[in-house]
Formats: structure tokens, C-alpha cells, sequence
């Protein structure tokens, strides 16, 4: 049982070299197939012939910098993700988190888990498969000089801002504006604190950013590639495929 009675696995080969301790990682596996269209888990979906998570795990085993992975995630999903885990043959521990009913309340149980020891960690969405080791790499260097930062991209088209009758109310300013992603990456300590104080106030956020946001606490952009696309339609996963493709996967 880990932390808060959590149900957990791992995996450590522990005939393999394991890189310098620098920062823990979780992957948010929990989500539903809903808009994809599919009857469970978007992430067990086959993507080039391989489950869509095994490409998040593979893309976060290729950054050396991350010494300790989580994967959070509902019970029905844990044989599937166990299976895997197994098949990608980590050279560093892999660990199942039980998730909760929203990603804030799984987010927070993911923590719980943390080791002891860690210091820094990165939230990531398990349907962001494409994530570079680069920029996993980036995310690290930021979080080991104490600053909070996330993947994001400039927004190139015009955002209009509409009421609740689909009326114009204005339009921003597209240069002050950048659409979010994962990874996101924090000092342990602070995302704890700021989760701890979202659950007392009854915050409800969607990122871990907007946490800090609400704090006052500062969180820095790093640009990332349009092509960490969050898998969320069928489209999307043709965009995956062919962007797989032209890398060789």
C-alpha cells in the first residue's frame, strides 16, 4: 500500500545503471475515451501499432534527467498499463498511483506518492505522446533552478471572447496569448502547498498552473513544438500517426 493507502506497483530492473536523482515525473493516465469515441481508456488506444501510452513512456524514459516515473490511473486500467510498463523494459523506477474521481483530485494522490526525496517534479499528460526529450530536458533545468514553468505555444489564430447566446464580446490580443500544455513543472513543496490550500478553499482548476496563478505565485512559458498535440478526437490520432511516421515511429 503506498501513501494514503494508495495501491501501488513497481517496476526497477535494478541490474541497470540508474541516471543522477534530478526530478520526479508523473504521467496522468486516467483519461476517458469519450470525445475519441472510444468505450475506455483514450490512452490503451493503438497508435502505430502500440498503445498511446506506450509512446508517452518511451518519450519519458528517453530523458535521462528524469530519475522516477508515476503513472496515475483508474483501477480498471492498472493490468493493461501494467503490461505496458513490462514492455518498455525501464531502466529506472515505474510506479502505479490510484487516481481519483477528477486530474486535481489525482494530481494530489500522485504527490502523496512522490518519494521522499523529491524535490522537483513534472505533471504530464499520458495523451501527449509526442512530448520531446528536449523538452522534458528544458523542464528539468527550469525546475532545478527553483522556478515553475510549463510547455506552452503561441496562439496563431484570432480568439475571440463569446457570450453565453454566441455573441462576439471581444476579441484578444493573440500576441499575449499561449495555449497550454504539458509537461508542467514545479518545486514539489509549493505544488503541495498550493493543492493543499485548493482542496481547503474548494478551488477547481483545470492545469496545475492555474494553481500558482490563484497564489500569485509566478509560473514561466517555455515554448514548445505545436506537434505535442494533446490526443483528445479521432483526428488527432491521425495527426499522431502521420507525425510518427515522419520521425520514423
Amino acid at each position: 500500500m503506498g501513501p494514503g493507502g494508495l495501491i501501488v506497483w513497481s517496476m526497477v530492473l535494478e541490474d541497470r545503471p540508474h541516471p543522477e536523482v534530478l526530478v520526479h515525473l508523473l504521467i496522468a493516465a486516467a483519461g476517458s475515451g469519450r470525445r475519441m469515441g472510444a468505450a475506455g481508456n483514450k490512452l490503451l488506444l493503438e497508435l502505430a501499432g502500440r498503445p498511446v501510452l506506450a509512446w508517452t513512456l518511451d518519450a519519458v524514459l528517453a530523458c535521462e534527467a528524469i530519475s522516477w516515473i508515476g503513472i496515475v490511473g483508474q483501477p480498471v486500467d492498472a493490468e493493461p498499463i501494467a503490461a505496458i510498463v513490462a514492455a518498455a523494459d525501464a531502466d529506472r523506477p515505474v510506479q502505479w498511483i490510484e487516481g481519483g474521481d477528477t486530474r486535481q483530485e489525482s494530481v494530489r494522490r500522485g504527490l502523496a506518492a512522490l518519494p521522499a526525496a523529491a524535490e522537483g517534479v513534472l505533471i504530464h499528460d499520458g495523451a501527449r505522446c509526442l512530448v520531446s526529450a528536449e523538452l522534458l530536458e528544458r523542464c528539468v533545468a527550469a525546475v532545478h533552478a527553483g522556478e515553475a514553468v510549463i510547455a506552452a505555444t503561441p496562439v496563431s489564430d484570432t480568439i475571440k471572447v463569446v457570450d453565453d447566446q454566441g455573441r462576439i464580446t471581444a476579441t484578444s490580443d493573440r500576441s499575449l496569448l499561449w495555449a497550454a500544455q504539458t509537461p508542467q513543472g514545479f518545486p514539489v513543496d509549493r505544488l503541495c502547498q498550493a493543492h493543499r490550500q485548493a482542496e481547503a478553499e474548494g478551488w477547481i482548476v483545470t492545469d496545475d498552473a492555474a494553481l500558482f496563478e490563484r497564489l500569485g505565485w509566478p509560473v514561466r512559458v517555455l515554448a514548445s513544438s505545436p506537434a505535442n498535440i494533446k490526443l483528445t478526437t479521432p483526428f488527432d490520432l491521425t495527426i499522431a500517426a502521420a507525425v510518427l511516421a515522419g520521425m520514423g515511429g
